[in-house]
């Protein structure tokens, strides 16, 4: 099944997410339909509460950049494998150097902007069957992770880049919460209670 996405403005996208059990109603279903929901709207990483649900728990899949010709053979090899259910994931660290790239959001439609964030991350984190890691990632795949985690915390990318940049999109985001924007997938405005077909 395919959810319709949480347009900027929902107060789900600024909530500090819950942990969830083992035993979470439905939880496999929820996990496919995410990838499905994710693939539908063409995104490399998706969180729960992108489509409502305000638990801790994202997924990534970095292979979208095994196509880019800009990366190494074998830097393209890693994200053709990079397929990952983050739950209940905890930042231990963030290090390395500051670093610019253009970010965007499944959440957040026709907006990018340059976002600084640290190139190195350590994080913890349970897999799809409850499975405890704890993994360091750097790069792009280790920014990827920060953004989606940003979303467990109830924070967005566009909360990371200056006051003016701030203003100048200030009525974009206010037309994507009001959902006068045309975008090729589903999405769920907060100020129109309206669901997209």
């Amino acid at each position: 099944m395919i959810y319709p996405i949480v347009a900027y403005g929902d107060p789900v996208l600024r909530k500090k997410c819950k942990p969830l059990a083992s035993d979470y109603p439905d939880l496999k279903e929820i996990i496919s339909d995410m990838f499905e929901t994710m693939y539908g709207a063409q995104g490399i990483g998706l969180a729960a509460p992108q489509i409502g649900i305000p638990i801790r728990m994202f997924i990534v899949d970095a292979s979208p950049f095994a196509e880019d010709d800009v990366f190494s053979d074998e830097e393209r090899e890693y994200f053709q494998d990079f397929k990952k259910v983050f739950i209940n994931a905890k930042m231990i660290d963030e290090n390395g150097d500051d670093w610019a790239f253009n970010e965007g959001c499944l959440s957040i439609p026709f907006i990018r902007e340059d976002v600084f964030r640290q190139s190195r991350i350590k994080i913890e984190y349970q897999d799809e069957d409850f499975k405890t890691h704890v993994e360091e990632f750097d790069g792009l795949v280790a920014r990827i992770i920060q953004h989606e985690y940003d979303h467990i915390e109830g924070v967005l990318f566009t909360d990371k880049i200056s006051s003016l940049k701030k203003r100048l999109i200030k009525s974009k985001l206010s037309n994507i919460s009001k959902g006068n924007i045309e975008i090729d997938y589903k999405m769920r405005y907060p100020n129109l209670n309206k669901r997209r077909k």
